[in-house]
Parts: C-alpha cells; sequence; structure tokens
C-alpha cells in the first residue's frame, strides 16, 4: 500500500507497507531543488540510481539526499513485510523551517549550502516511535490530517535536534563487536519487557561493563536502556488499545505493571491522556 500526505506547500510525505511476498515498487519524479528524507522502519528498501548502481536502506535506518546540480528521482523497491517512509521538501521551505538554527545543521550553513549532502545514520527510539505513529495514524480520527502534519514536523525535529558536543565522538561505538553488543542489549529489553533485566543482568549477558552498556546503548538509540523501554511498551499498549483485542487490565499484565492505575498513569504521562479516553477518540 502507498499512501501520499500533504504536509504543506512543497512537502510531501509518501508512506508505504508491503504486506504482500512480492516487491513494492515506487517510481516517482522529484523536482532537483529538492531534499529527500529516506526511513526504513522495517525490512529493506532499495533506492536504485541506473543500472549500476544502488543504495539500500535497512530496518531502523535512514538515508538524506541533496544535490542542487541533478534530480535524484526515486526508484525505489521495497521488500516484503517492510514499513518505509519518504519525505520530499523543497530547499527553500527547509530553509524556511530552520532559518533560526541554520548553523547547527551542518548542510545549511552558509559554507554548504549549494553543495550536494549524503547522510546515513540509525534512527533513534524516539524517531521510530514518532515515524510509526506517523504511519499508522489514528484512521478514526477526524483530526487525521492534522495529527500527521504534527507527527512530520515532530519528526524533522528530533532528526535535526541538536547533539550534544560531548557525545558527539564514542570511540567505543568504532568496534563492530561492541555495537552488536548493544543491539543485542535494545532485544533483550524489548524480549524481556513485562520483566525486564537489570543493567547488570544486561551487562552480564553481552559481555560489557555497565558504564560501556549505558553510553554505547545512549549513543547508538539516543536515550537510556529504560527510556527506551518506556516508550516501547507504551507504543505496544497504544497499538493495543487500536486492536481493541484485550482490555485495559490485560494490557498493564502484558507489559509488566503490577495494577492497571500504574499503567493508567504512566500512559497518561506519555500520551496526555488515559487509555479509555484514548480509544474513545478512535470511535
Amino acid at each position: 500500500m502507498i499512501d501520499s500526505i500533504t504536509v504543506q506547500k512543497d512537502f510531501e510525505i509518501t508512506t508505504l507497507t508491503n504486506r504482500s511476498t512480492e516487491l513494492l515498487m515506487l517510481n516517482k519524479a522529484v523536482n532537483q531543488d529538492t531534499l529527500q528524507l529516506h526511513f526504513c522502519i522495517k525490512g529493506t528498501g532499495t533506492l536504485q540510481y541506473g543500472p549500476h548502481y544502488s543504495r539500500s536502506v535497512l530496518a531502523e535506518q535512514s538515508l538524506l539526499l541533496y544535490n542542487p546540480d541533478m534530480s535524484l528521482p526515486i526508484d525505489l523497491s521495497l521488500s516484503p513485510q517492510s514499513e518505509y517512509i519518504v519525505f520530499i521538501i523543497s530547499i527553500q521551505e527547509f530553509h524556511a523551517f530552520f532559518s533560526q538554527v541554520a548553523e547547527l545543521i551542518h548542510f545549511l550553513n552558509e559554507e554548504n549550502r549549494n553543495k550536494k549532502y549524503y547522510l546515513e545514520k540509525q534512527l533513534s527510539p524516539a524517531e521510530i516511535l514518532v515515524l510509526k505513529q506517523l504511519l499508522d495514524g489514528d484512521r478514526n480520527n477526524v483530526m487525521q490530517d492534522l495529527y500527521q502534519r504534527g507527527k512530520a514536523y515532530e519528526v524533522l525535529s528530533l532528526y535535526f535536534g541538536k547533539k550534544d558536543e560531548a557525545t558527539e565522538s564514542c570511540p567505543f561505538l568504532d568496534s563492530e563487536e561492541n555495537v552488536d553488543k548493544i543491539k543485542r542489549v535494545k532485544q533483550l529489553v524489548i524480549n524481556n519487557m513485562a520483566e525486564p533485566p537489570t543493567l547488570q543482568e544486561l551487562a552480564d549477558d553481552v559481555g560489557l561493563s555497565v558504564s560501556k552498556l549505558k553510553e554505547g546503548f545512549k549513543h547508538i538509540y539516543g536515550e537510556t536502556v529504560f527510556t527506551f523501554l518506556f516508550d516501547y511498551k507504551m507504543e505496544y499498549a497504544r497499538k493495543q488499545l487500536v486492536s481493541r483485542k484485550f482490555n485495559v487490565a490485560e494490557i498493564s499484565y502484558q507489559i509488566g505493571y503490577s495494577t492497571p492505575s500504574h499503567f493508567i498513569h504512566a500512559f497518561k504521562k506519555k500520551y496526555g491522556t488515559t487509555p479509555k479516553q484514548y480509544v474513545m477518540s478512535l470511535t
């Protein structure tokens, strides 16, 4: 399934969800003065540039492309069971978004603003969460369009948010083995979200010190282990509420809360509304 969202003039989003066993194809002409942001949430997207060159965007990865000297038409093939989003923004509109903080974004400063730009980066859990919300939407909500536009701007603010200069370089992550260990930690946390291991147990399991685990996880995923876990549990709960397969007490148990009242408090802290109010807003 391919959908388009018009956020505003010269800012368009294409969402792709491939639930089939075949490749899903997207071919789209793009103006020369346009910036592209590709987000692969799940699976793999492959961009083809001419007959001899292609670039894959893997799950939880992003790709930013801008070339003022030539157009970069989108020739995308999306693997089965994949989810993918493309932001297409004119460079004029993009400059307007960030005019007050242009010096914080490398390719917007005066020295680089007319040069081509390319960036691959890992998506943080916060970015993935908002991208999933943008993709899934609240399809029964009469304010769906406004909701999706708000999520689009939230993605941009997270993606281009200024990083702490002290964590800009992390020699620990130069080792692929260490990166793999941090990714294993993330999966362990997800697999055991109802009864999560302690930091020491996680560190022992993957063979890292607690301090290295905390440092590496924060650098790769942009937040602490347990902040990531909280966000993951709340998004899981939100999806279960949308599905209407389980009641609040059952969902509370699934994600490890001792009482429904604790879950309700946590959900309201995250989304500003109670689970019951959220479900009612979907009707």
